[in-house]
């Protein structure tokens, strides 16, 4: 089938070369991407309700956990609740079938990695990891677990644009901009949000690089799944809140001192996210067992503080609606931060929008009421908006502090509010947070993990290969050392019968002392006498350069440029200066063209 409707379409550019150019045809597919983006996102959202359904809500009624009321206490209604952490804890025993079938491809924040294969490995997605991103959330989020649906449901309209482009034969480029197509439609219906699937893809995803083709495309497929999605679901908000005006200009510093504060709690929860999946990691038990121990946890924070289980869309309501305290909001932030770092770094499967919004939302609304707490009434009458409005500037300016990304923040706040009145607030506080979060610290939720495989999406492709290898995996470890209190005599015998122009000259416990060259042998290689005298300790350079054994390919190359050398001495850094190989520029380059073809292959 595949091939009779390519032969069919190059028959068609043949006959009609306008109309059928390879632009127009970018358009077509871009309209279809958009449909199918909207289809999956609403397949994706009825197995989402009903497995939620059926697990979190359901199970809560078959174990008759009741709501407590704080201001109520009841000793039965708390015990009951003491059952809850085996809701999530059901959803991760069952996600150990899928991560049986698919290893490697189910547990954790996938996006991070999704955002290198498209931009450095061919953008090839398989419908396979569409399905295994539409169940395994599904299970996450409608057990309990406190993971977003968005970064997989980018991940589900990526993929259609990526099969797309593959059933039509399209080149590497070609199936990056449909990839961002799809993954536009994707989050424009799941928000009912066009302008901000537009930004997310061109912003986070195509990390601002993209033409006015691409533009156009993106543009076609986030308004096309948005309208189907208005279409189906109506076109009410995702969020609803009080009608509300800034009330004054004097407010102005306020907006930038919520963002510079949004930046500093956004670096907050990047930290503890990935210390929590780090340690995680390093934990030696079973990876099945992972996620329950996550689970576990999370339930137990939800059986005091439920609103931070699945997505905690209810519990942003109520902040927009100003019905939170601020020793609610402000502690939510915290335990929000915790919950979402628990449940995805422990394995569960999800995405970190949905937290972010719900940790922005709180932030604001406790940085509101403090402010509305801490002027006097008749200025605050006048002159400071309410808790609400500043819950709702939280949301854009904390994701967009988080991700990096202010002009996806902006909008996706606009547009799920349906409020413009806060527009300049939410430009102010997002742009400040993104300044915050960059000057103390330079990577955002998404590309922690990339930085450290040593992977900068910025430098281009041939960069990234070498900063992503390591010195000590490419090294020759078989070399020949010289002790440094050899002879010349004994040294030139080793010379001959080793490999390179240089040799590292060592003490007894195999620590570099210097490194001794064929060049420096020729020089006194005809005078007996110092041969007989002058030791290979007393001929080496000591003041040597040297490449340790944690620097990449990119880190060696510079060195080895700057002095002028084909190989220099590998060394543990940790150990003393113990040599461990040695390492040859020719090595280097070999690694560089064979990984290249490899990546070239694979877009192929």
């Amino acid at each position: 089938m595949r091939h009779a409707v390519t032969k069919y379409v190059e028959k068609l550019r043949y006959k009609y070369p306008y109309g059928f150019s390879p632009h127009t045809m970018i358009v077509i597919l871009a309209i279809a991407i958009g449909v199918m983006s909207a289809g999956m996102v609403i397949i994706f959202r009825f197995i989402l309700e009903h497995v939620k359904e059926l697990i979190f809500i359901g199970g809560q009624e078959l174990l008759h956990i009741e709501k407590i009321n704080w201001q109520e206490f009841s000793w039965h209604d708390f015990k009951s609740r003491l059952l809850l952490p085996l809701l999530p804890m059901f959803g991760a025993v069952l996600l150990i079938p899928l991560a049986k079938l698919f290893p490697g491809e189910v547990y954790g924040y996938k996006f991070p990695f999704f955002i290198e294969k498209v931009n450095l490995r061919g953008a090839i997605v398989s419908f396979k990891t569409i399905f295994l991103r539409i169940i395994a959330p599904a299970l996450s989020l409608g057990s309990g677990g406190s993971v977003g649906v968005e970064g997989p449901v980018a991940i589900i309209g990526a993929g259609v644009g990526s099969l797309t482009g593959q059933f039509f034969g399209s080149s590497a480029q070609q199936r990056t901009l449909l990839i961002a197509a799809g993954a536009a439609g994707t989050i424009a219906a799941t928000f009912k949000a066009p302008i901000a699937g537009v930004m997310f893809s061109t912003e986070i995803l195509l990390l601002g690089n993209f033409e006015m083709i691409s533009f156009i495309a993106i543009v076609i497929s986030a308004a096309i799944a948005a309208a189907i999605s208005n279409a189906y679901y109506g076109s009410a908000p995702a969020f609803t809140m009080p009608i509300t005006e800034i009330k004054s200009i004097y407010e102005t510093p306020l907006y930038i001192l919520l963002g510079l504060y949004l930046g500093v709690i956004s670096v907050l929860f990047t930290k503890i996210f990935y210390w929590t999946k780090w340690k995680f990691e390093a934990i030696q038990i079973s990876e099945y067992i992972k996620p329950i121990i996550g689970a576990f946890i999370v339930g137990v924070i939800g059986v005091f503080y439920p609103h931070v289980m699945t997505d905690g869309y209810d519990h942003i309501v109520e902040a927009l609606k100003g019905n939170f305290v601020f020793s609610l909001m402000f502690a939510l932030i915290f335990i929000k931060i915790i919950a979402t770092s628990l449940s995805l770094g422990s394995g569960g499967a999800g995405g970190v929008f949905a937290p972010s919004l719900f940790i922005g939302a709180m932030a604001g609304g406790a940085f509101g009421a403090a402010v509305n707490y801490i002027f006097p009434e008749q200025i605050t009458y006048l002159y400071i908006s309410q808790p609400g409005t500043y819950a709702a500037i939280g949301m854009g300016g904390f994701l967009a502090a988080a991700t990096h990304a202010p002009l996806t923040g902006i909008f996706l706040m606009l547009e799920l509010t349906g409020n413009y009145k806060v527009l300049i607030p939410v430009m102010l506080a997002s742009v400040t947070g993104v300044f915050m979060a960059t000057r103390i610290f330079k990577d955002s939720i998404d590309t922690v993990e990339l930085t450290k495989k040593g992977v900068d999406l910025h430098e281009g492709k041939e960069l990234t290969i070498l900063k992503s290898l390591k010195v000590i995996d490419i090294m020759t470890k078989t070399f020949t050392s010289i002790d440094k209190d050899e002879t010349l005599n004994h040294v030139i015998d080793l010379i001959i019968k080793g490999h390179g122009m240089y040799f590292p000259v060592v003490n007894s416990k195999m620590e570099l002392y210097g490194i001794i060259s064929i060049n420096d042998i020729k020089s006194v290689v005809l005078d007996d006498k110092i041969k007989q005298v002058v030791t290979a300790g007393q001929l080496s350079t000591e003041d040597v350069v040297v490449i340790n054994s944690t620097d990449n390919l990119n880190e060696a190359l510079e060195k080895l440029s700057m002095m002028d050398l084909d190989e220099m001495p590998v060394v543990d850094v940790f150990a003393h200066k113990k040599v461990l190989g040695m390492i040859r520029k020719s090595d280097i380059l070999s690694t560089y063209n064979y990984e290249l073809r490899a990546r070239q292959a694979e877009s192929h």
